[in-house]
């Protein structure tokens, strides 16, 4: 059994900053990429960066030079620095993980989604 945590979501003014956290844990051998995704009401969901096992990075267009991905991989744990927020980034952020687990082989994860909300 694999699980991803969020944590870290809440309320943060416009020009604010946020940092989300997801541990992954249970059966677990390895895992690939990690990334965040986002969906905000009547949308669909998005990528909004991704990072390799080794450190290589990939951004939204509309979060480049705001938004930071770093991960911890002794910790199993994926972050996202969000500074220079704007009310367009309210959504359900949620973290996603490429797992290869002990017993149960390929599998990719999905946390519960945490809130986060720009207020103008």
């Amino acid at each position: 059994q694999v699980q991803l945590v969020e944590s870290g979501g809440g309320l943060v003014q416009a020009g604010g900053s946020l940092r989300l956290s997801c541990a992954a844990s249970g059966s677990i051998f390895s895992i690939n990429d990690m990334g965040w995704y986002r969906q905000a009401p009547g949308k669909q969901r998005e990528l909004v960066a991704t990072i390799s096992r080794g450190g290589r990075t990939n951004y939204a267009d509309s979060v480049k030079g705001r938004f930071t991905i770093s991960r911890d991989n002794a910790k199993n744990t994926v972050y996202l620095q969000m500074s220079s927020a704007k009310p367009e980034d309210t959504a359900v952020y949620y973290c996603n993980a490429d797992i290869i687990a002990r017993y149960s082989g390929r599998i990719t994860g999905w946390g519960q989604g945490t809130q986060v909300t720009v207020s103008s």
